[in-house]
C-alpha cells in the first residue's frame, strides 16, 4: 500500500523493504535549508512514526551535499519579525528532536557537505555512514551563531568532550574518513558504495523486532543522564513489555526451530 505522505517539493521520499529513504531535493542550493523543507521533513517524520511498515528510515542529499546549513540567501530576503526568527530556529530544534524520539532507527546517509544545520540533523540520527571525501563541519562560530538541534548534548557522547570542543569552538570541517576515526561516523566509504552499504544496513535494521528497538533507542540514548537504579528499572520495564508480544513468541520459536525469525511489529 503506498504511503499516504504530505505534499512535499523539497524532498524525495521513497519505501522499499520496509525503509523509507528521504532525499534532501534542493540541489541547487547544496539542499539548504528553508522553512518549508524543515516542515516537510516534519511531516514525513510523523509518517515513519504511525505506519508499521516502517522500521528504519535513512536520510541523505540529492546532488553533490547532504546538506549546507540554512539557506543564507533566503535569510537575507525573508525580513523576518524576530519571533518569527525564534520560530524559524524552534523547527530546526523539532526537526533534531523527531529524529532522535522516532521510534525507530534512523541512518544519515552524508554523501557530501553536511554543515551547520545539517551537521545537525545528522548527528540526531542514530548512525551516520559517510562518503569517504564527504565533509561535516560546525561553522556556527566563524558566522556569529551558536549550534542547535541537540548538538552540544549529541557530539560530546559520540567523540568526546575534547573532540567535540575542537569541532564546536573551532568550526574545522572533517572528512568521512576522519569523522569515522573519532566515531561519529560509523563507518565511511568509497562514494560509490556508500548508498549500498547504508542500504545494507537499513535492511539489517529492518529485518529486528520493532518493538524491541522501540524500547532500546529512548534507553541507550537516554543513559547518560539516568542513574544505574533507575535504568535497571526501565531495562525490566522494556524487557516484560517485549515479553507480552507475539513477537517475542516468535523469536522464541525461531531460535528453537533454527530459522530466521518473522517479525511483525506486535
Amino acid at each position: 500500500m503506498p504511503l499516504d505522505l504530505p505534499s512535499c517539493s523539497h524532498l524525495v521520499v521513497t519505501q522499499q523493504d520496509h525503509v523509507m529513504t528521504v532525499r534532501l531535493n534542493r540541489p541547487d542550493r547544496l539542499n539548504a535549508v528553508v522553512e518549508s523543507l524543515y516542515h516537510e521533513l516534519l511531516g514525513v517524520l510523523a509518517v515513519a512514526q504511525r505506519e508499521p511498515d516502517i522500521r528504519a528510515v535513512v536520510i541523505t542529499g540529492e546532488g553533490r551535499a547532504f546538506c549546507v546549513g540554512a539557506d543564507m540567501k533566503a535569510h537575507e530576503g525573508a525580513g523576518r519579525t524576530l519571533f518569527q526568527r525564534r520560530q524559524y530556529l524552534q523547527l530546526g530544534n523539532d526537526v533534531g528532536e523527531a529524529i532522535a524520539q522516532l521510534s525507530k532507527p534512523v541512518i544519515a546517509a552524508v554523501n557530501g557537505y553536511a554543515l551547520g544545520a545539517g551537521a545537525e540533523m545528522a548527528v540526531a540520527c542514530d548512525f551516520i555512514l559517510m562518503a569517504d571525501d564527504a565533509q561535516i563541519g560546525f561553522p556556527e562560530t566563524s558566522i556569529g551563531t551558536c549550534v542547535g538541534g541537540g548538538v552540544s548534548k549529541w557530539l560530546p557522547q559520540l567523540v568526546g568532550l575534547a573532540q567535540a570542543r575542537r569541532l564546536l569552538y573551532i568550526g574545522e570541517r572533517i572528512n568521512g574518513t576522519e569523522a569515522a576515526r573519532l566515531g561519529l561516523a560509523l563507518a565511511s566509504y568509497p562514494a560509490d558504495q556508500l548508498m549500498p552499504e547504508v542500504e545494507s544496513l537499513a535492511l539489517q535494521l529492518a529485518e529486528k523486532a520493532p518493538v524491541s528497538l522501540a524500547m532500546l533507542k529512548p534507553l541507550v540514548n537516554r543513559a547518560a543522564q539516568t542513574d544505574m537504579p533507575s535504568q535497571l528499572q526501565q531495562e525490566l520495564d522494556a524487557v516484560f513489555t517485549c515479553s507480552t508480544t507475539e513477537d517475542w513468541q516468535e523469536g522464541v520459536n525461531a531460535f528453537a526451530e533454527k530459522r530466521a525469525p518473522q517479525f511483525k511489529g506486535r
